[in-house]
């Protein structure tokens, strides 16, 4: 059946750039698009089934019946499109298609902007105009990441907190109780775990089946617009996760969408990821990667996202993940030589439309040049979480107490690698969930020692060069696990410890933001000097983080044992009295108030490899930042 007028809504320029994989803002074209047509309103439908028979719409007012209202096909395309006048915001439908096969069956649109409340899964007819934006001091503000201090606090939208009866509150209640507690706490970006439409709870959201529609459990599109909105208001920045890797079997989604393999690949040893089971999309079909490229613009143009956490890089990068019997690529290697390509095209065109996103890769192997420029051979990310310093960082972390000195190479080895890449450093939830413990549950020794522990290492991690990056919870001390289902254990604020670790959450965020030696050279070699790697015996280090200007300089002790030491030298580059400047074990954080002097003064005696040197106390289990007093230069008299 063919329509004479199609051409009008499907332009032949729209039809070409979309199989050359270069129709970049494919949701202005397919979906469900409220428009006018002869001066009358209604809706024009646009999908691609290229291998369908016939493609209906159905829906209420049809008694959703997919012999009536049948889609015209554009010819040579394999797209199919009609419009339907009458028909308003908030109409809910499903696709009906039948295959080659003679099967008939309802499919989600891939394009839908808005879903039905699961379990239903009809796609609804939702308008994305109509919001008035608030933010753009914010977004005309917006510079390369780099030399800022970026700490970002993650959260999953369903259990940072619930609603009585354990109701989900809406995006437009949590901007009322989430932007003020992350403005108290200090973190200048959230990230968001994935919001795109998704059937199973338990998934998190990283088993989509409706990729440009933003999840109904937390409201109507406008009420995300509302979230994004409020945040950057109040000077905060918003981070999705977002999962290209791998979409849901669910029957109603992406999988076998004509009656054939179409979003995924043909070869089931290609499609199939066993450990989660799910569906590889097939990053060798231009329109694949039309449609993948399109939807990261979607978030960031329609809902003002700052960037992406692009999940699961390594299971598209590498066609033996998870696979015993894995395919090869053309040369006979493992490498999915198809997704590598995507991905440097992806990030290609996001900083050509958006210069400043953050891109940011959870990729787990030793894969090089990650953040690299795509023209110069990386995949063109601007970050990449630092999975080997969380790794190495956590293990020491459980180590108990006697045998640390002989782990020590695990503080000691991942500086050998921290700017081969540009680093986010993440304690993500994947760390605190199934088994794994929450982060103050993994410390050795007793109660008050276990609130050291975490306290040392959050010290840690914001002296580390590197972004950083906190899961819900861990700025508090939750004690057990993350669990999916509920809320925080908000109670726990009423008990001092945890009352005073989140404090301490706090007073670190601020001494971060003020000090450029923890942020402004971090993805250079120059922002970072060891000062002490090689006390295994009493599980010491110790480093120097650097800023730009000389005064910019930071001396950081850590004593990962649960013993003082009293006297300990320390090798400085420079003379001059140095001051405390920053206590883990500070009383009013929950630590022991063990006294520190707060001044100590540099020796013409070389230590460490340095030609100066001091001599201070450590804390038990404890990091300490000291600073090196600059008197000021004095003026200049003119002459009279």
């Amino acid at each position: 059946m063919s329509e004479p007028s199609w051409a009008q809504a499907v332009s032949k320029t729209d039809v070409y750039l979309f199989h050359e994989g270069t129709l970049y803002q494919s949701y202005r074209t397919f979906g469900a698009h409220l428009t006018e047509e002869n001066g009358r309103p209604g809706v024009r439908f646009t999908v691609w089934a290229p291998n369908a028979c016939q493609v209906s719409i159905v829906s209420d007012w049809n008694g959703w019946r997919g012999d009536r209202d049948v889609l015209y096909k554009i010819p040579d395309s394999g797209i199919w499109t009609r419009f339907f006048p009458g028909i308003d915001d908030g109409t809910f439908y499903k696709l009906a298609i039948a295959a080659a096969d003679g099967t008939t069956f309802l499919k989600a649109d891939p394009y839908a902007f808005h879903a039905e409340v699961r379990p239903q899964t009809a796609s609804v007819v939702a308008r994305l105009d109509g919001y008035d934006w608030g933010d753009a001091a914010w977004t005309e503000s917006r510079k390369p990441p780099y030399q800022k201090p970026i700490s970002i606090y993650e959260i999953h939208f369903g259990t940072w907190r619930q609603a009585e009866a354990g109701r989900f509150y809406t995006y437009r209640e949590m901007a009322d109780l989430l932007i003020p507690y992350v403005k108290e706490m200090g973190y200048t970006h959230i990230e968001i775990m994935p919001l795109a439409e998704h059937p199973y709870d338990l998934s998190w959201g990283y088993q989509a089946t409706g990729y440009f529609a933003p999840t109904s459990r937390y409201g109507k599109p406008q009420d995300l617009m509302y979230f994004v909105d409020r945040c950057h208001q109040a000077g905060i920045g918003v981070l999705l996760d977002w999962v290209p890797g791998h979409f849901a079997k669910d029957a109603h989604g992406l999988r076998r969408f004509d009656g054939t393999p179409l979003f995924e690949y043909g070869d089931p040893a290609k499609a199939e990821k066993p450990g989660w089971g799910t569906l590889s999309f097939d990053f060798g079909k231009p329109e694949v990667r039309s449609f993948l490229i399109s939807n990261a613009l979607y978030w960031l143009e329609m809902y003002h996202f700052d960037g992406l956490r692009v999940d699961a890089v390594t299971s598209m990068l590498r066609l033996d993940f998870e696979k015993s019997d894995a395919p090869r690529n053309e040369y006979g290697g493992v490498e999915n030589l198809e997704a590598i390509k995507f991905l440097r095209q992806l990030n290609t065109i996001v900083f050509r439309y958006f210069p400043h996103a953050l891109m940011m890769a959870e990729e787990s192997s030793a894969w090089p040049m990650v953040t690299a420029p795509a023209h110069d051979g990386g995949l063109g990310f601007n970050y990449k979480w630092n999975m080997g310093w969380m790794n190495d960082t956590l293990d020491y972390i459980e180590t108990p107490f006697a045998d640390r000195p002989g782990r020590h190479h695990l503080l000691t080895f991942p500086v050998w690698y921290a700017y081969s890449e540009n680093y986010a450093l993440p304690l993500s939830h994947d760390e605190v969930v199934h088994g794994k413990k929450s982060l103050l549950d993994k410390m050795p020794g007793e109660y008050e020692q276990k609130f050291a522990g975490l306290r040392l290492l959050l010290g840690y991690q914001f002296t580390f060069p590197g972004k950083k990056l906190i899961f819900m919870g861990g700025e508090f001390g939750q004690f057990i696990e993350w669990r999916d289902q509920a809320e925080l254990d908000w109670f726990l604020l009423d008990y001092e410890a945890h009352r005073l670790m989140r404090g301490y959450s706090a007073a670190l965020n601020r001494f971060y933001l003020r000090e450029p030696a923890l942020w402004q050279l971090d993805h250079e070699p120059d922002g970072y000097q060891w000062i002490n790697p090689h006390d295994a015996g009493q599980s010491v280090i110790g480093y120097m983080r650097k800023g730009k200007r000389k005064e910019d300089q930071l001396l950081v002790l850590f004593n990962f044992q649960p013993a003082e030491r009293p006297v300990y030298r320390v090798g400085v580059p420079l003379p001059g009295r140095y001051e405390l400047v920053f206590n883990s074990d500070d009383a009013g954080f929950g630590g022991s108030g063990y006294p520190l002097k707060p001044v100590a003064a540099g020796e013409r005696l070389s230590w460490h490899e340095q030609p100066y040197s001091l001599v201070l106390s450590l804390p038990p289990l404890s990091m300490t930042v000291w600073k090196r007093k600059v008197s000021p230069k004095p003026k200049r008299r003119g002459r009279r």
